[in-house]
């Protein structure tokens, strides 16, 4: 990667290069030094706003927690590629807006967003997080047997989802299964290692042990 003093050259030099500037905002994005990204990423996004704000909207969704902003950003990319299917930083923007609409505890506009992923990316190529999400959401909103098929619909990709046997695990509870509670926080417990997760962030559905064993304490307390 070019040094920041190669950077500072380049942009002097070509100051409507805009991959420069979006170049030299991602170390300090990785380091939390938002400020100073974020001040370079915006000289990006000026230059060039197709090219960049995909990823302006992913930084303010995943590391900023500033889902309205992130939200913003997204639909203005969406605005400018009609007809084009976008996927700032390799999602999709569908399930980008999900989880902002998740965050800004909007679920029925995230299930609307959500379900949009699923037609366009088929059933069995879409994120099994997209289901997760839809579990989650559904769970919110109180409708549990919606909520239980999406956490199948999640395990039917992968069975070493524990984000979807925790989730399966507290609707139970609501039901009254404690055997089936049981079974999906022991699966939730032994699969946790294959949890969402990333070294530089927390995601929004980012579940812990310590989590699952509290809630599996409680469970017995009752």
């Amino acid at each position: 990667m070019l040094s920041q003093t190669m950077f500072k050259v380049l942009t002097f030099q070509y100051p409507a290069y805009s991959d420069a500037y979006f170049e030299q905002s991602v170390p300090f994005n990785k380091r939390g030094d938002f400020a100073t990204g974020f001040d370079l990423l915006n000289k990006a996004v000026a230059l060039d706003p197709t090219g960049h704000l995909g990823y302006r909207g992913y930084m303010k969704l995943r590391f900023l927690r500033d889902y309205k902003n992130a939200l913003i950003d997204l639909n203005t990319l969406d605005s400018l590629t009609p007809n084009f299917s976008d996927a700032p930083w390799g999602e999709d923007i569908d399930f980008l807006r999900g989880e902002c609409y998740v965050g800004m505890k909007e679920y029925q506009k995230a299930i609307g967003c959500f379900n949009r992923n699923i037609k366009e990316n088929k059933e069995d190529w879409v994120d099994l997080n997209t289901f997760v999400y839809l579990g989650i959401c559904e769970h919110e909103l109180g409708n549990y047997k919606r909520a239980i098929v999406a956490y199948k619909r999640a395990l039917k990709q992968s069975m070493y989802t524990p984000e979807a046997h925790f989730g399966l695990a507290k609707i139970y509870l609501k039901l009254d299964d404690l055997v089936k509670v049981n079974e999906h926080l022991l699966k939730a417990e032994k699969w946790i290692d294959y949890k969402r997760e990333d070294r530089y962030k927390e995601f929004q559905n980012e579940i812990y042990l310590w989590e699952i064993t509290e809630f599996k304490n409680n469970v017995i307390v009752q």
